[in-house]
């Protein structure tokens, strides 16, 4: 096993934890902060929209059954990394389409992904591409939020759809 991480938003945490809890080599995936300035973020810091942090995933993967490439070319599929600060009806800074990276190397990956699925968007990728800042793990509350709260009205009406998405494109990465 070759364990990596990835750490990335697009939107509602809880969209991304749903869609890359499924994906066969993905070891762990944790709702997360990142990319604001104050230490030791909360959910009702970030809702201010002027923390800088944003929702993100904190994603374990084991690079030898699924590659960083893989993983961008579904979170490009799953979100719409067009439109900046926003994903639906979720607006604010803290939903902003962003990838971390821990290397040049990982920079790259995440570069010629974003050039690779530009064209599947007519309007130009805006996702942040960053230096991999502190993560900081949001509260229990978050973490598993589709797994336990499937029948709620925001998880059918905008998670479902996202998990249907990444289960229609990509039946051959389902864990």
């Amino acid at each position: 096993m070759r364990r990596e991480q990835l750490v990335l938003g697009g939107g509602c945490f809880w969209c991304m934890e749903a869609v890359f809890q499924n994906v066969r080599g993905v070891l762990s995936v944790v709702s997360s902060y990142a990319g604001g300035k104050r230490a030791n973020p909360n959910y009702e810091m970030i809702c201010t929209g002027v923390s800088g942090y944003a929702e993100v995933v904190d994603i374990s993967f084991d690079a030898e059954i699924i590659t960083r490439s893989e993983l961008l070319d579904i979170f490009f599929a799953v979100h719409n990394p067009t439109t900046p600060n926003q994903q639906g009806a979720d607006r604010g800074t803290q939903y902003r389409s962003v990838v971390y990276y821990a290397s040049e190397q990982e920079k790259e990956i995440i570069e010629d992904a974003i050039k690779r699925n530009q064209g599947n968007y007519s309007d130009s990728i805006v996702t942040e591409v960053s230096p991999l800042p502190t993560v900081y793990p949001a509260e229990a509350y978050h973490q598993n939020y589709y797994a336990q709260n499937s029948s709620q009205g925001y998880c059918q009406v905008v998670i479902a759809p996202k998990l249907q998405k990444f289960m229609m494109q990509f039946p051959e990465k389902l864990g």
